[in-house]
């Protein structure tokens, strides 16, 4: 029986690694959505996402600082503008940045930043999509991307528990709390916390919310310790 069919996705921080691998992905499935929004702050700049839009004509390139509530609500409207009334299916919080910190030379401003884009930004850039979310969602039933969806890209080193069995988690303060590891781990429990309140709020209207562990990923961010992780 086939799956039913996720109209369109939007996917934040596509310029490299892992946002810019589920562009690919998504754009070369079968059946692949109508639509696949590829935001990051410079697509200009993104050589590979470039390409990417060449070779797939439903890759759609769009500026998107997600620390930034003016390009934030440029792009809501540049997405209602192509979706209609049939709304946003998925929304990817992908983006995201990494500090290497321990105890001794972790400051507040970095603890800040990265909490504004690990974090806060992740539920702005969310709170901004729901009319279109819900939208879709009034279109079909069940949970699912081929409804409505956010997916929140998290990390199992903002497991509490994880934590505690592999302490090579704890010196990586600032990603723990938002995500949690290196800073940004430390801030990734706090956007886990968002998604299971998003869960509960947004339940009734048919929106699947859940936050997604892709296992350590050797990207720029993710650095070359993919061997030393537990998946």
């Amino acid at each position: 029986m086939a799956q039913p069919r996720c109209r369109s996705v939007l996917i934040t921080g596509c310029s490299r690694g892992i946002g810019l691998g589920l562009v690919r992905g998504l754009a070369a499935s079968d059946p692949s959505p109508e639509v696949v929004f590829a935001t990051c702050r410079y697509p200009d700049k993104a050589q590979e996402l470039q390409q990417l839009s060449k070779q797939y004509s439903n890759i759609k390139l769009l500026q998107l600082d997600v620390v930034c509530e003016n390009s934030i609500k440029k792009v809501v409207k540049e997405v209602e503008e192509i979706v209609g009334d049939k709304g946003l299916n998925c929304l990817i919080n992908n983006a995201g940045i990494n500090v290497l910190a321990s105890l001794e030379d972790v400051t507040a401003e970095t603890m800040l930043t990265i909490y504004e884009t690990n974090t806060v930004a992740q539920l702005m850039v969310t709170k901004a999509f729901l009319p279109l979310l819900r939208k879709a969602a009034q279109l079909s039933t069940g949970m699912g991307c081929h409804r409505a969806a956010i997916i929140n890209m998290s990390s199992l080193a903002a497991s509490m528990q994880l934590v505690q069995a592999n302490e090579m988690f704890l010196k990586v303060y600032p990603y723990r709390i938002a995500k949690v590891w290196m800073i940004p781990w430390a801030l990734l429990t706090a956007l886990n916390m968002i998604t299971r309140c998003l869960a509960a709020d947004l339940k009734s209207d048919g929106i699947l919310c859940i936050s997604l562990h892709p296992g350590w990923v050797q990207t720029d961010m993710g650095g070359n310790m993919v061997s030393d992780i537990p998946t």
